[in-house]
């Protein structure tokens, strides 16, 4: 009973480290600007003004539709261009697949600020500087990250399952896409999840790309509410949570098929 009552609080303590910073958001987003700095966690009067006011000082609408199309864009040619390459590396035989695969996962070494300015000149050579394009074109071609986790998932698939399929006649991209990758959906799952977050949070690269408002991301709208003497706290908080809010709606449709792909391909610590 004690250790299950320390297995529970630490729990708990992770838990609240965690949600603390989400119901401080929320919490300040509901207060005035003299408000912001004081410890109670609810305002003594509600200002549900200052989520309207978001809308009214940036057009946030049409920045979270720009996030929402560059993320389903780049989420569906990770999916897709992951999925093809990690049954490439699982299952097909060729002349120095193994060490062509371990050069690839090495990539995950490199920090991503280092690759920004030669993306940004190539993004400059294309023409494609402040357009649409330049958030879209560079992540849509698949990961190393993405492609290790797909080719851990297709390594766990029995090999019966192609070897029927090719005895009855189905060819190489067959084989991929009408046996083996249906079965597997959790790991999909897993990868279209953790690419939108990482889209959806994309800071660094919209800032470096995006100049006008009508194409500009959701997070670039926080940055933008922010003036150079004075900043309203309340109102920049409610635009956090107004962006949060899609995310708390996508993991919670994929929650189950999260978990199940997490534990299944081998990421989980086993």
């Amino acid at each position: 009973m004690v250790r299950g009552a320390a297995v529970y609080a630490a729990l708990v303590g992770v838990a609240w480290c965690a949600l603390a910073p989400i119901l401080w958001a929320v919490s300040g987003s509901l207060k005035q600007d003299g408000e912001i700095a004081d410890a109670t966690l609810l305002p003594e009067r509600p200002r549900w003004s200052n989520y309207g006011k978001v809308f009214d000082l940036l057009p946030l609408g049409r920045m979270l539709l720009n996030t929402t199309v560059y993320a389903l864009c780049v989420t569906a040619g990770q999916v897709f261009f992951c999925s093809l390459a990690g049954y490439a590396f699982a299952r097909l035989r060729f002349r120095g697949r193994d060490m062509l695969f371990l050069a690839y996962l090495a990539t995950l070494m490199v920090p991503l600020t280092v690759t920004v300015i030669p993306q940004f000149l190539l993004m400059r050579v294309f023409g494609w500087v402040d357009t649409p394009w330049a958030m879209i074109v560079p992540g849509l071609f698949g990961s190393a990250f993405g492609t290790y986790l797909m080719r851990q998932f297709f390594r766990t698939l029995p090999a019966e399952l192609e070897e029927a399929a090719i005895l009855d006649g189905c060819s190489t991209w067959q084989v991929y896409w009408r046996v083996l990758l249906p079965h597997t959906r959790p790991a999909l799952m897993v990868l279209a999840v953790l690419t939108w977050i990482t889209v959806w949070n994309d800071f660094l690269w919209p800032l470096v790309m995006i100049q006008r408002n009508d194409i500009a991301t959701a997070t670039l709208g926080l940055v933008r509410l922010q003036g150079q003497y004075h900043t309203q706290w309340p109102i920049l908080m409610a635009a956090a949570v107004v962006i949060l809010l899609p995310l708390l709606v996508i993991y919670a449709i994929g929650q189950r098929a999260f978990i199940r792909g997490i534990a299944m391909s081998g990421l989980g610590g086993r």
